[in-house]
C-alpha cells in the first residue's frame, strides 16, 4: 500500500502538470487543460516566443524543464548537479521543432518525477526536493497561465 505522504504528493503533482482530475481541483482551475500541459499546448511556437514582461513562455517552460532535470539527478545521484542557471532562461524564440522538443523533454523529467515518488522510503532528501520541485513547478505554471492571458487577449 502506498504511503499516504506519496499518495497526496502524487496527486498534487499530477494536478500541477495534467491538470486537475474530473472530480475537481486542489489549487488549479478547475477546467481541462489548466495544468502545465494543457497550458503550453494551447500555443504555437511563434505565441511561446512572445516575450511577456522580457521573458516568454518557451523560457519558463525550458526552466521548468530544466529544474525538474536537477532535482531528478539529485533523486537519482545523491547530489546536486552542475547547474547553470542562467542558460536556463536563455530561450527567446523558438520555432515548432524546438517547441515541441522542450515540451517532450518537459514530459520525460515529469514522468522520471512521477517515478522517483514511487520509492519505498521517503527521507529528508526526497521530501526536500520532491516539494521543492512541486512549489517551483506551480509557480510556473501560474506565470504561464497569466502570460497565455495576455498573449491570446493580444
Amino acid at each position: 500500500m502506498n504511503h499516504p505522504l506519496t499518495t497526496s504528493v502524487r496527486q498534487i503533482v499530477k494536478e500541477t502538470f495534467e491538470g486537475p482530475p474530473s472530480g475537481g481541483s486542489m489549487f488549479t482551475e478547475s477546467r481541462p487543460n489548466s495544468g502545465l500541459f494543457g497550458t503550453l499546448d494551447q500555443l504555437t511556437a511563434n505565441e511561446a516566443s512572445i516575450a511577456v514582461n522580457a521573458t516568454t513562455v518557451a523560457a519558463h517552460a525550458d526552466h521548468t524543464r530544466f529544474y525538474l532535470w536537477g532535482t531528478n539527478a539529485i533523486l537519482k545521484d545523491g547530489k546536486q548537479p552542475k547547474m547553470d542557471w542562467g542558460e536556463s532562461w536563455k530561450i527567446n524564440s523558438v520555432n515548432e521543432k524546438q517547441w515541441n522538443r522542450i515540451k517532450e523533454e518537459l514530459r520525460s523529467e515529469y514522468v522520471t518525477l512521477l517515478e522517483a515518488l514511487d520509492v519505498t522510503e521517503w527521507n529528508k532528501l526526497l521530501a526536500i526536493e520532491i516539494s521543492g520541485s512541486l512549489a517551483h513547478s506551480a509557480y510556473h505554471l501560474g506565470a504561464m497561465r497569466q502570460m497565455l492571458k495576455a498573449i491570446k487577449d493580444s
